[in-house]
Parts: C-alpha cells; structure tokens; sequence
C-alpha cells in the first residue's frame, strides 16, 4: 500500500488558466458564493476534486493530497472503498428509489439496533439536519412540551430551533451561567423564546436553568463530543449530571451522534455509560451518501406510529432510499469492533504525535478530541466551554493560511482549524506526515 504522497505544488492551482479557477468562475455566475455548502468555502476559491481513492484525493489538475476531512467525518473507509463501490453498482442496475420499501433498509436497522444499547427502533431519513429536526419533534409530541435546550456553540444542522446561538458573539451572549438564545438571520426572533441555551461544562448553571423551565422543555439536545464548541471533552460525570436531570423532570434526552457515532462500534454515549431516550444519525452510516436517522427507545419512537396514536407525520421521497442504505449497511459490516480498535488507535497515535509537536517546539496549544478525530488549539488558556475558544479557534487568522500551506504540502485540513478525522485506509505514516508538515507550517507562518 503507498504510505507517502509526493507533496503537490499550488503553482498549477494558483495558474490563470487553473481548472479550479474556471470552475469556480462559471460557478459564481450560477450559484451565490459559487457554492452550494459555505463549509467548502475557501480564498480565493476552492480546489475542485476529480477522484478519490482510499484516503487520497486527486483535484482537477492532477495533484494528489491526502484527505483528513473525508467529507467533514462522513466516509469511515475513504474513498471507493473496494466493497462498497461494487455493493452500491450492483444494488443501482437493480433501481435506485421506489415507492416502497426494500430487504435493505430492515437490514441495516437492525444491525443499527442491535450495535446500540438505546437504538430500539429506527427511520431513516437524508441528512443530519433532517434527524435532528424529527428528533426535537418527536420529542415535543411526546411530552407534550414547547421548549428544548441545547448548548451554546453546538452545531447540529439548520433546523430554526436547532441552531440558535451557534455562533453567537461576545456582544450579545450574555452572562456565562444563563446564555441569551441568539437566532440566526433567516430565522425568527420568536424561535429564541422557545430555546434554553446552557453552559458546556457547566452542571450548577445547567440545574438551575432546567430547573427554571423543566414545565416546558420537551428536550435537552447534546453532542457528546461537540465539535462546535471545539471537541471540548465533556468534564467527568457531566452527560451523567444530563440523564439524571432530563430524567428526573421527564425531559427527553437526545444524543446527536451524526458526526460522532465514528468514535465507537456502539455508540458514542457508551462510553459514558448514559442512555439517552432518543438519539440521531447520518453520516458514516450512509457509506458516502446522503443519510440521516432518528432512534430511540420505543416508547418514545412511537410518536411515528402510524398504526398507533400516530403523533408525528414523517415523508421523505428518499427516505431509505436503496443506494444510500446498500452503501451504509457495507460500511457499517466493514466496521467491526476490531476496525473500530484500530482505527481509534492511530487516534491516539496523531493525538500524542501532535501533543509532541507542541511540547517541542513551545508552542501553546492543546490538542482535543477522541477516537478517530481530532482538534488542536492554539492557546494555553483553561478550555472548558465555547467562550474559552474565542478569539483563537475559530476566528484565528492563521488557518486559512495553514490551509494552503498544507495543500502545498500534500494534506487537506479545514480552512476554519485544525481539526481533522482518520479513515480505515491511513497508517502511521500518513499521520506522521501530517504533523510534520503542521510543524513547517506553523514555522513558515510564525504561528504561536
């Protein structure tokens, strides 16, 4: 297997005449920003990717660089992986959608519910924001309840309610134990009153607010690794601290696994040994398609019951659909415990080997994340919440000169941080490479 990648030159990227230039050109006349996702922004314009092979990407010029974003966490195995590229053409010479439903979808829910504890029943949909969405709904219809809770800086899609105070400023945050909820310009100011914004790390601040509202909040929404607020690790006992609280007021608990089931073959609240009532995916469980899925115990899921008190309606004309299902249902058979221990180990492995860069060359800065994925920050100071990261996360101007440097380099990293995942076809190697070239970056640009 090749281990190393001959390190690209950006001279063809940055050519008057660059394939990426032209089509970012012909994109801008058609699309606002030249994009449709603003995750894929970057200046002057976007390298455009031709193909993928296991965890290397080659662009539209030809260079080859190896991939740490794999589409934002989505493809576990990278890219065509050898089994899944066959399962997925021969399920589409078969058809690709219908209006019913097919052998595949009952197979990979019930390979779902039988890896996690808190997966009892399943629906699939097409995206992360799709699963959230049907999450806080299903969590409304079942206790009756107007409000959810969610904290300050948690990504989880573009649902109104789901993404109040994102990214809000330190100008109107408001006070570290009781958050303002903050909407979104598109979404209306209304939307704030029915969303309670909590501190990260935070259990005293967080009792009271629950406390406050526990008549009329539905959900308590968590990541339990939440990448927007910088994959700050939950302090001991705090998603223990959520389960007892949510449980004690007959709030629903729901986990957001969508980026992070990839950090354990039985889900990522395992680890923490709490069960939450309701849980949402997509990503690696859609093999490199579109995918989302709600689940949970049954009692709550049945809130979709049609042959019930049916509560919540839910359609979808891709819901399931056979080649997203096929693709993610020989992803996760290729995801067994022992991948998953592998995989997580080289985790460890970039981990400490960035950690080391660090330490060595006195430069302050702290390293996050688990499992397959990790975060490094450039600062010393307590991280403990989504206000420790301003100022140095995600509004440092360093990265997006990081990023072209470790282009030019042969790596892809985010032009927002560096933040990055591994999939099953890396070794030590790639990963060493990686944070060599990190290294001479951050020397080249002066990064402290």
């Amino acid at each position: 297997m090749k281990t190393t990648v001959e390190a690209p030159s950006l001279s063809k990227y940055r050519n008057r005449d660059a394939l990426s230039r032209q089509l970012y050109e012909r994109a801008s006349r058609v699309m606002p920003g030249g994009n449709t996702r603003h995750s894929l922004a970057l200046a002057p314009y976007p390298i455009y990717a031709r193909s993928g092979s296991g965890c290397r990407i080659t662009d539209v010029e030809g260079e080859e660089r190896v991939d740490f974003l794999n589409n934002y966490t989505s493809l576990i195995l990278g890219h065509a992986h050898p089994q899944v590229t066959p399962a997925v053409e021969r399920r589409a010479t078969l058809g690709t959608a219908f209006t019913m439903p097919t052998p595949e979808e009952v197979e990979l829910a019930e390979l779902l519910a039988s890896r996690v504890a808190y997966v009892e029943q399943i629906r699939f949909c097409n995206s992360g924001t799709e699963a959230v969405m049907l999450a806080i709904k299903a969590a409304r219809a079942f206790t009756g309840r107007p409000k959810i809770a969610k904290f300050e800086g948690a990504y989880h899609g573009l649902y109104d309610y789901a993404e109040v105070s994102e990214g809000p400023t330190p100008g109107d945050w408001g006070q570290a134990d009781s958050p303002v909820s903050i909407t979104e310009p598109g979404t209306p100011e209304s939307v704030a009153r029915d969303v309670i914004v909590l501190p990260w790390n935070r259990p005293e601040a967080c009792r009271k607010l629950i406390e406050q509202n526990r008549h009329d909040l539905a959900a308590v929404l968590v990541d339990p690794m939440p990448l927007g607020i910088g994959m700050i690790a939950p302090r001991p006992g705090f998603l223990s601290f959520l389960r007892e609280e949510t449980a004690r007021h007959g709030i629903v608990l729901i986990a957001d696994e969508v980026l992070n089931f990839r950090l354990d073959y039985h889900g990522a609240c395992r680890a923490s040994g709490i069960l939450p009532d309701l849980a949402t995916f997509g990503k690696i469980i859609g093999g490199g398609f579109p995918v989302g899925a709600v689940s949970g115990l049954k009692r709550v899921m049945s809130v979709f019951d049609h042959t019930g008190a049916l509560k919540v309606h839910h359609g979808g004309t891709f819901n399931a659909n056979p080649v997203t299902i096929v693709a993610g249902l020989e992803t996760m058979r290729q995801m067994t415990p022992e991948a998953f221990h592998r995989l997580n180990a080289l985790g460890d492995y970039v981990r400490d080997r960035l950690r080391r860069l660090f330490r060595d060359t006195a430069r302050p800065a702290q390293v996050c994340g688990a499992g397959s994925m990790f975060v490094a920050h450039l600062t010393g100071e307590e991280l403990i919440d989504f206000r420790s990261l301003r100022g140095f996360s995600r509004n440092n101007p360093i990265y997006g000169g990081l990023c072209h440097k470790l282009l030019e380099y042969g790596f892809i990293l985010s032009p927002r941080g560096i933040f990055g995942c591994l999939s099953t076809p890396m070794s030590e190697a790639e990963l060493d490479g990686l944070v060599e070239a990190l290294g001479r970056a951050l020397n080249e640009l002066g990064g402290r």
